[in-house]
């Protein structure tokens, strides 16, 4: 027998153990080790999560900006998603047409959302920046959708209509999701791992100067991750096509459990973990000096005549580095300085707000400026 190509080059069989993986049930009982191996590491990050969500509730509270709880959404949905999928294919038979076609469904469906987080977080970070509002994030989660569903159906398409025979089990008599199959799967992960690497490169082109890059380095090293992973899979699906076919099962295997157990994670430790662990979420307000407003006697006069302005969003918070963009919590007088009420309240919980706790903190604050 030959490869796709023709070539020389041995056949995967059943037998190998990359491929013996894919469709192993334990003790017959339609828990294949694939769908186990990928469901433990989501379970404990969705167990993760569920700690941490009463804290993390608060955080988005007092937050105005819908950004955070887009990527906490994202987050949410990928991780049960691909639970559901792996609990569905450990009860359906794949053995059976409808079986088979449920499973491959669920793939799809996993794929079309971690697809459309993925591109949605470097999307918003190259092209939307500074658009940190609700309509600019439903563009963006709208068109990366389209894009996503296009690939999906394609992806889905293919593997319906033309299965590879490479993912073909003899012994049980069904194909196992091939993603694609092996052109379709090397010709996208090429393509991804390209428009990767040329993201890495933006920051040194001479169109830097016009383009909002984020600065903070781990976004680019969130990207160079993905460029590493998607080379690799284009490497391992080339070698299953058209080289040693047992070596690059193998790297197929690695780079898929990793991008459908870790990527979720991935992007919540990138993009959220430092926001979830400030003891007080940084709401993005600078300040200047207001010098052609009359101040009324009734206001109280802050130091050196400065009020708020929103000039930073919570999309720079993600993207850009919080040391240099956003130390504006307190006022330029020089020594120790108080914080705003107005900012201070926002950062209470619903009950101590409703309690008048907030309240009674902002009235002493005005009380002892006017003092003063």
């Amino acid at each position: 027998m030959h490869s796709m190509n023709g070539s020389d080059f041995p056949p995967v069989t059943e037998e190998t153990f990359c491929k013996y993986v894919l469709y192993y049930e334990i003790n017959n009982s339609r828990v294949r080790i694939w769908d186990l191996i990928i469901l433990i590491p989501n379970a404990l990050f969705v167990l993760f999560l569920v700690v941490r969500f009463n804290k993390a509730q608060l955080k988005l509270r007092a937050t105005s900006s819908p950004i955070f709880l887009t990527f906490y959404s994202l987050v949410w949905w990928n991780v049960i998603v691909s639970l559901v999928r792996c609990a569905v294919s450990m009860t359906v038979n794949a053995a059976t047409t409808e079986g088979s076609l449920v499973d491959k469904i669920l793939w799809v469906t996993v794929n079309f959302f971690l697809l459309a987080t993925e591109m949605s977080v470097v999307i918003f970070g190259l092209a939307f920046g500074h658009m940190d509002s609700r309509s600019s994030i439903k563009y963006v989660l709208l068109a990366t959708s389209l894009i996503s569903f296009a690939f999906s159906v394609t992806q889905g398409t293919l593997e319906v209509w033309t299965p590879n025979e490479m993912f073909h089990i003899d012994t049980r008599d069904y194909d196992l999701f091939g993603h694609g199959g092996l052109m379709f799967w090397f010709v996208s992960s090429l393509v991804f791992a390209i428009i990767y690497f040329i993201i890495l490169l933006l920051p040194w082109v001479p169109l830097r100067e016009y383009l909002a890059l984020p600065s903070k380095i781990s976004f680019y090293l969130y990207i160079l991750l993905l460029a590493l992973l998607d080379s690799t899979q284009a490497v391992g699906a080339g070698l299953v096509a058209w080289g040693p076919a047992d070596p690059g099962l193998c790297v197929l295997d690695v780079t898929t459990w990793i991008y459908f157990s870790l990527y979720t994670p991935l992007v919540y430790h990138t993009f959220l973990s430092e926001f979830f662990s400030v003891s007080q979420p940084s709401i993005m307000f600078s300040y200047k000096a207001q010098m052609d407003e009359p101040i009324d006697d009734d206001q109280v006069s802050l130091p050196h005549q400065q009020s708020f302005s929103s000039l930073k969003t919570d999309s720079d918070y993600i993207y850009q580095q919080s040391n240099s963009v956003y130390d504006s919590t307190l006022f330029e007088a020089g020594g120790t300085t108080p914080m705003n009420p107005v900012y201070s309240a926002s950062l209470q919980s619903p009950d101590s707000i409703a309690s008048g706790n907030s309240i009674d903190m902002g009235h002493t604050f005005t009380q002892n400026m006017m003092s003063t």
